[in-house]
């Protein structure tokens, strides 16, 4: 019989022990009661839910599928310890099956007239641009509460996330859905988030975790001898993201205008028009009519959509980068990229720009 690592079996131990404690500082904190017992419950389940890849894949029960994929991960887990210098720990060797196609669900949050989004701070995580919910109803409560106030809302589910190292990580049923590739990528993008995080910083940690994800994935293919990827469906993206960014700069400008309100919601609902004509031609001219953001574009608009985008790639160009500056060195690039978190924020800024072009 295959049992947890001693590792796990003390780490439960003690978590038992704590948690009644990291409960009470939560709980004593400025969040709601309820939101961050929610926080903590879910986190403790899908740790309760963990057991080693290894014991799945020595279990003739196991569904082959699934025993495919994980073979396939623990490959990719390998590589990104030993070859880009992530993490060597317990995290993406451990399996849990959590009975949802998401592990949580995002809520974000701006006023009606601006890009801000409601900041939420956590004793971990630091502040990020929204607040997770284990439980997708739980996620549309909050969310109908957020427009009965007039607020922008959006809901994204997540498919993975870290927890910066407290704990092994495991890989999520809702991680193997879109092939072994993909779940390489989630692997790496997750892992570097344990390398380095830094507090407060959403576009900094996503745009490093972004860009370590996409050159862990071009080392990965040419590692196991594939060609690379083509560029196609990434241009695409690419493409699709500056229309998103583009009209959120016209936004920006729009909503520094004094305007009535009246008269502000009608260009607000002209500059997403515009956004959707804009997406037209770009679809029919250059992607022969391709139709994948179809759904996305023509689903109801509002602010809150738009400010994922952005985050995740922001400064990707600006590691990419540093990277080369490194010689493609990834212990260098993770020092290099040290120097720069530990910058004051307008400096690091600076920086990033700088880097950019």
């Amino acid at each position: 019989m295959i049992r947890l690592r001693p590792s796990h079996r003390l780490l439960d131990r003690v978590l038992r022990v704590l948690f009644p404690a990291v409960m009470f500082l939560l709980l004593n904190g400025c969040a709601s009661v309820d939101y961050y017992s929610q926080l903590a419950s879910g986190q403790w389940q899908l740790l309760r839910a963990r057991e080693p890849v290894s014991k799945v894949l020595a279990d003739p029960a196991s569904d082959r599928t699934l025993r495919a994929h994980l073979e396939q991960s623990q490959k990719a887990r390998d590589f990104a310890s030993q070859h880009l210098h992530l993490p060597d720990n317990q995290s993406y060797r451990l399996y849990a099956d959590i009975g949802r196609p998401y592990v949580v669900w995002n809520v974000f949050v701006t006023a009606e007239f601006s890009l801000s989004p409601q900041n939420h701070c956590f004793p971990i995580a630091g502040c990020v641009a929204y607040r997770g919910y284990y439980r997708q109803g739980a996620a549309r409560g909050e969310a109908a509460l957020q427009r009965l106030q007039g607020m922008d809302v959006s809901i994204s589910g997540v498919e993975a996330y870290s927890t910066l190292g407290w704990f092994n990580d495991p890989i999520l049923n809702s991680m193997l859905g879109w092939g072994d590739e993909r779940l390489a990528s989630l692997i790496f993008h997750e892992l570097a988030h344990q390398r380095f995080y830094l507090k407060d910083d959403t576009e900094f940690n996503e745009s490093f975790a972004t860009f370590v994800e996409q050159q862990g994935t071009r080392q990965w293919r040419l590692a196991r001898g594939l060609p690379p990827a083509s560029d196609a469906r990434a241009r695409q993206r690419e493409q699709f993201t500056q229309l998103l960014l583009d009209c959120r700069a016209r936004l920006e400008t729009l909503y520094a205008l004094p305007l009535p309100s009246e008269h502000m919601r009608q260009r607000k609902d002209a500059e997403f028009e515009r956004l959707r004509s804009d997406y037209r031609t770009l679809r029919d001219s250059q992607w022969a009519g391709d139709k994948r953001y179809d759904a996305w574009i023509y689903a109801p608009m509002n602010n809150a959509r738009l400010l994922p985008f952005g985050l995740y790639e922001q400064w990707v160009p600006a590691f990419a980068e540093l990277f080369k500056q490194s010689a493609g060195d990834w212990q260098r690039f993770y020092a290099a990229v040290e120097r720069l978190g530990a910058l004051p924020a307008q400096q690091r800024k600076a920086a990033l720009r700088s880097l950019s072009g």
